[in-house]
């Protein structure tokens, strides 16, 4: 069925999702923040961060928030730092029955809030979850991709699988919109740790042992705020720390690449120039797995290095010498 959908956003996500709807002939609206973003995107049809890929004319382009208005799917895609300001500006324009698609991912500062609960809080609309592991760049051109939509209400989740699906998109449906979403925030950090390892020069075994072990810390607080462990098996999980951990269209390993070179964090950033995620959801995600009780050395050794200056070296080594522990916990010993 041919659906009416609002992006909001046109970073490179957003964009490439809009990108791709309109490929699934979805009359398509791309709000951007600015009015000289949105006028630039509909004059040139081109948007800097996605090289070679030219925009449809048929896409819309806005900067105004009435824009959204008759928009039964909207697209939330603005950093995580914006998703609250953001669906705050645009509640008063929201149809009654729209639904809302989170393509954020990070974990609200202070309040410990994932973006799906900051959308409904904010707009009282109902809620679905849009994550896995695909880069903009390779959604923009069509290469084939696999993202995973969660939903508590079955119906709604499959509505959205029909509305991205194509040959180009597998999308698969699933009701845990915990697991999904802090898989997809947790591992920004975890790829900025790879980042870091590679850019001090480090090998395979060091981005292995990091990934393993980054992936334990993500499904125990998942587990731990009610998510389901096969979860973090999946494409919202292991699949998505994959792909940001050893790609170069990474923004989170580009930066932590930098920083392992020597770099401080902020011109790590400033360098990538655009949002490193994994930044912030370092300070969230430590402050969460406190308030749950949940040990994270790896986010632990981030926040420390991002926000404390610690070296890299000495947060490796802090890291290699901790106690000796089990690979597996509840082993089966006797």
């Amino acid at each position: 069925m041919r659906e009416s959908i609002c992006v909001l956003g046109s970073g490179a996500w957003g964009t490439a999702l809009a990108v791709h709807l309109n490929r699934n002939a979805h009359r398509v609206m791309l709000w951007s923040r600015r009015p000289e973003t949105a006028q630039t995107l509909r004059d040139t049809m081109l948007n800097p961060r996605l090289p070679g890929v030219v925009l449809p004319y048929t896409i819309r382009h806005s900067s105004d928030l009435a824009c959204v208005q008759g928009h039964k799917l909207v697209v939330v895609s603005v950093p995580s730092f914006a998703v609250r300001e953001t669906c705050r500006a645009f509640a008063p324009y929201l149809d009654d029955d729209a639904v809302l698609i989170s393509a954020a991912k990070g974990i609200e500062p202070g309040t410990g809030l994932r973006m799906s609960q900051i959308i409904a809080e904010e707009t009282g609309c109902r809620v679905a979850v849009l994550s896995g592991p695909s880069h903009a760049e390779e959604v923009s051109r069509g290469i084939p991709t696999g993202l995973v939509v969660a939903c508590e209400d079955r119906q709604l989740a499959e509505r959205i699988q029909d509305a991205f699906a194509s040959v180009r998109l597998r999308v698969y449906s699933s009701p845990d919109v915990v697991g999904a979403e802090l898989g997809g925030a947790l591992k920004n950090v975890i790829a900025l740790c790879a980042g870091i390892g590679d850019g001090m020069g480090y090998g395979d075994n060091a981005r292995a042992l990091l990934m393993t072990r980054g992936l334990t810390e993500m499904a125990r607080l998942g587990m731990a705020m009610g998510s389901r462990p096969e979860t973090f098996a999946g494409l919202t999980g292991v699949g998505d720390l994959i792909v940001t951990c050893c790609s170069h269209h990474s923004r989170n390993h580009s930066a932590g690449v930098l920083i392992g070179q020597g770099k401080t964090p902020e011109q790590a950033m400033a360098e990538v120039g655009a949002v490193v995620e994994g930044y912030y959801c370092a300070r969230s995600a430590l402050e969460l797995a406190r308030r749950a009780g949940v040990e994270m050395p790896i986010a632990e050794q981030a926040y420390e290095v991002l926000y404390h200056g610690k070296s890299a070296q000495k947060a490796i080594k802090g890291l290699m010498l901790r106690n000796k522990t089990v690979e597996i916990e509840d082993a089966g010993w006797s």
